[in-house]
């Protein structure tokens, strides 16, 4: 029962540490990835979706897409892009939709018609290449979702605060028990030097009582040889 209860302890402190250790290396790699135009993973930048707009085919809000840089000449319609919104409505936000047609602007640029599955409806601005981040290659849903509540102060708490502090208070129980047996294990060395001096005082004593005896009956011995020769 104590080895089983010993290994649910390790496993769970293991699992614990690892999950902050992960919490930890998550939240660096997001924070200095997601939703950085300037910065890739492995080539694929990473966006979190703030909607629903394509929710009817492919992914929802929260989910966590990710697009590859490709030349726009190779984009063909249904194809999923996202880019930077250049509408009054959302200005700069960054927007992944489907491609509906290949076009021109007004200057004669390559450009795209695109739209929400979700409306159908299409996108009142059209997308020049010089705005499109990349195509759209995968996504992992809710992790968005996660992140996001991952930055607010109750997400700190429950995913790294806590399962830090949970270590280091089993770390500190565990630190006060080692010393609590480093102090057991020094008093009961105290108490083992001291019974065998005492010990040894009573060997010693039981010894010269002997010898005391010992001395005694050869005076009483020699006592008795010399009384006769006396009387002589």
């Amino acid at each position: 029962m104590k080895k089983a209860i010993r290994i649910v302890k390790t496993t769970a402190v293991g699992l614990i540490a690892a999950l902050a250790v992960f919490m930890m290396i998550f939240t660096i790699i997001s924070v200095t990835t997601f939703n950085r135009n300037d910065r890739d993973l492995f080539g694929y930048k990473a966006y979190i979706v703030n909607s629903d707009s394509m929710a009817a085919t492919d992914f929802k809000a929260g989910a966590l897409i990710f697009a590859k840089e490709v030349p726009a000449s190779s984009l063909q319609e249904g194809d999923i892009i996202t880019f930077i919104s250049q509408d009054s409505e959302s200005f700069g936000e960054v927007i992944t939709h489907k491609i509906r047609r290949k076009t021109v602007d007004a200057a004669g640029n390559l450009s795209f018609v695109t739209y929400g599955t979700t409306t159908g409806t299409d996108d009142r601005t059209l997308v020049t290449d010089v705005y499109i981040l990349g195509k759209y290659q995968g996504h992992l849903p809710g992790v968005g979702t996660f992140f996001n509540f991952l930055k607010t102060p109750q997400g700190y708490i429950v995913c790294i605060f806590v399962p830090f502090m949970l270590l280091i208070i089993y770390q500190g129980i565990n630190c006060i028990r080692i010393f609590r047996r480093y102090k057991q294990e020094q008093l009961e060395a105290m108490q083992a030097e001291r019974d065998k001096i005492e010990a040894e005082r009573a060997e010693s004593a039981r010894m010269m009582e002997e010898l005391q005896a010992l001395k005694a009956q050869l005076q009483a011995q020699t006592a008795s040889e010399q009384a006769p020769e006396e009387v002589k």
